[in-house]
This record gives C-alpha cells, structure tokens and sequence, in this order.
C-alpha cells in the first residue's frame, strides 16, 4: 500500500513536471514523449487518455495542474500517516515488552530484571556477564539501568546478543589457536634441547670431560724439559717423558687430535661440559703456538741473543701457567661447573658453543657461522635488487 502510494506520488511529480504553468510552453509537448515516460514507472497508459483533451485550452491546463497538485498533497499526507502508524505501532510494541521486562512496574529494566526477561523471551540461560554487556551497550545515561527511551526492543536485543555470541566465540578461537601456537612452540623449544645436550653432567660426562686436557698438556711438555725432563732420577719425570716419547712417535698425532676434537665438539648430542672442554683444550693448545712461534722467530733474526737462563725462565713459567691453567679446568669440570673463568680463551669458546637460538624454525640446528653466510648472501640478494 505504502509503496504504491509513494510511485503515485512520483507520477505526480513527472507529470507537473511536463505541465508548466504557461499554455504557450505546455501546447508543444509530444503526447507519446510523455506516455513513454509514465510506462517507465509502471502506470497503465490507459489514465493518460483523457489528457490529450485538456490539452485543448489553456485554463483546462491550469485547472488540471491544480487537481494534480491536490491529489499528489494528499498522497504524501496518507504516506505521513501510514508512516506515523507504523512508528506508533512499534513504539506501542516496545512498550508492551518494556513493561514485560519491567517487572517491578517502576519504570526502569535493573539489570536482573533484564537477564529474567531475556531468558524468558529466548527460553535460554543468560550468563550475568552477557546480560552486563547486553546493559552497557544500550543504557546511554551509564545509571546501570535502562529506561523507556533506551529500551530498543527484543528483536534488537537478539541481534546484539547474537552478535556478542559470534564475537566471543572468534575470540576463542583466536584463544585456542594462540595457545595451540604456544604449546607447539613449547613442544618445539623442549625437543630443541633434547638435542642440545645441555642438561646436567653426568658423573661419566665429568670423567670425560677431562679428558681433552691431555692434548694441550702433552703439546706443552716441550716447555717442560727444565722443570721435568731434565731430572731422569724423579720416577714422575721418566713417566712424563715416556709417554711424551710414545705421543711425539704417532705421525701427525697433534693434526688428528686437533681435528677429532674439533670435529666431536660439534657433536650437540654430546653433553655441554664435553663438548665446552674439547673447545676450551683447542685454544688452549693453539695458545702454545705462539710463544714457541715467536723464540723461533727471535732465534732466526737475532741467533745467540736469548740467554739460556731466560729461555729456561720463559718455557718455565709457560708450563706452569699451563699447569695451572689444566688444573683449574679439571678441578672446576670434577665438580660439574663449567670452567669459563679462563681470560679471552673461556669467551672465545663461549661464544663458538651451540645455543638454542641456532634452531631454525623448522627444528633443524643450523651452526652459527652458516647463519652469518646466510644472512650475507641474503642481504646481497635483496642489495641486488634494490640495485635493479
């Protein structure tokens, strides 16, 4: 009814828009230019017949303009008053359900009274926590409870707790998917260290992890030939000295120690504590390399020049430090503690030991010296590009 009141209303209008006021203007228009136009809005051109006639005379124009203009006025007055109907209808069923959920009959919806009337309404259990959302949402005044002017409706009401219900359940969603994302990242960084033996030392590991100390030690009785070599009566002396012989007897024995404790070190399946001496006994070892490098190199530029007495004094001192340096680790690795208190070497290996940071995303260990080749190849790569 509404709508085709408001398309009569149109018409109205399209046809006062062809009428001007002056005969002279209206006398030239094509009758079909117009019928066509009113078959676009669906009107039978049957109403049009009688047009034609009017066209006759000027004051039959105007008298018909002035009918047009009555009828199109009275049409917008019916479409107010259908309208006004229906806003007081609606408003009459907002107040029927207002006065449903005001149980009390004071004139305002406490917040119980709201959750009562929404589980009556939708036969369904509301949690209080739904109900104070439900409230916070449509009671404008923020005085905890809804008058008769913020009271929307029960479909409205629906809708909003419809939406809250889809809102809350993305959320938890979101919830499960982060925590599943946490628990596979936890699940992941515990597999990561299963790998990375880093946990306690067993006493075996203790025992084991001493061991490495042996190849420094044996390189470094070449600065012991004053202090023990020398003294064939001492039984410790001729023990030393033995065993030297049968190390300094295997080819390459010093090449394949190196190399086998470098590459066992590397081994992240091994415990931390071995892996960290192997390490340790390799830059130690590479540490006597350079005070023996240098004698030969003063001996070679300036033959003669080192007198005896500090030459003994030098590989003296050498050895004993080294002694002291092999005691330390062994004592400190007996005790299962990590002996990283050795100047500039301890941080050398420190920083060279396997972290859990190593693991790509993926769990597999990637060595840190690979990940610095990476990150280069790729910065070249994206250099290139920026180039391009």
């Amino acid at each position: 009814m509404k709508t085709e009141t408001l398309r009569t209303i149109n018409y109205m209008s399209l046809l006062l828009a062809f009428l001007p006021l002056q005969s002279s203007a209206f006398s030239g228009l094509h009758q079909g230019s117009f019928l066509a136009h009113t078959r676009v809005l669906g009107q039978p051109k049957t109403i049009f017949k009688p047009v034609s006639v009017l066209l006759a005379t000027s004051e039959d124009t105007d008298e018909e303009i002035e009918r047009l203009r009555s009828m199109a006025a009275k049409l917008r007055a019916e479409a107010a008053a259908l309208e006004s109907e229906q806003q007081k209808a609606v408003a009459a069923a907002a107040e029927r359900a207002f006065q449903k959920f005001d149980i009390d009959n004071d004139g305002e919806i406490s917040l119980e009274e709201l959750k009562r009337g929404l589980e009556k309404e939708f036969k369904m259990e509301l949690s209080e926590k739904r109900a104070k959302q439900l409230m916070d949402a449509f009671d404008k005044s923020g005085d905890g409870v809804l008058q008769m002017d913020e009271f929307v409706g029960v479909d409205i009401l629906r809708n909003r707790l419809d939406a809250l219900a889809r809102d809350e359940k993305a959320l938890a969603l979101e919830k499960a998917k982060a925590a599943q994302m946490e628990s596979e990242a936890v699940k992941l960084l515990q597999a990561q260290l299963e790998m990375l033996n880093d946990r306690k030392p067993s006493n075996t590991d203790k025992i084991i992890s001493i061991l490495p100390y042996l190849f420094p030690l044996l390189d470094g009785l070449q600065f012991a030939k004053y202090l023990v070599l020398e003294n064939p009566e001492n039984p410790l002396s001729i023990t030393i000295a033995v065993f030297y012989a049968f190390y300094r007897s295997i080819p390459f024995a010093g090449i394949i120690t190196f190399f086998a404790l470098s590459f066992l070190s590397g081994n992240i399946t091994l415990n931390r504590l071995i892996r960290y001496n192997m390490q340790q006994a390799i830059f130690l070892d590479i540490a006597l390399f350079f005070p023996g490098l240098i004698a030969a190199l003063l001996t070679l530029v300036t033959p003669g020049t080192i007198p005896p007495a500090l030459s003994e004094l030098g590989d003296d001192f050498l050895f004993v430090v080294l002694l002291a340096t092999v005691g330390y680790s062994v004592v400190s690795s007996l005790l299962g503690i990590e002996p990283n208190k050795i100047p500039i070497i301890s941080q050398a290996v420190l920083d060279r030991m396997p972290t859990v940071d190593m693991f790509d995303a993926e769990g597999r260990f990637i060595p840190r010296n690979q990940q610095k080749t990476d990150k280069k190849k790729d910065d070249d790569k994206d250099e290139n590009k920026d180039k391009k």
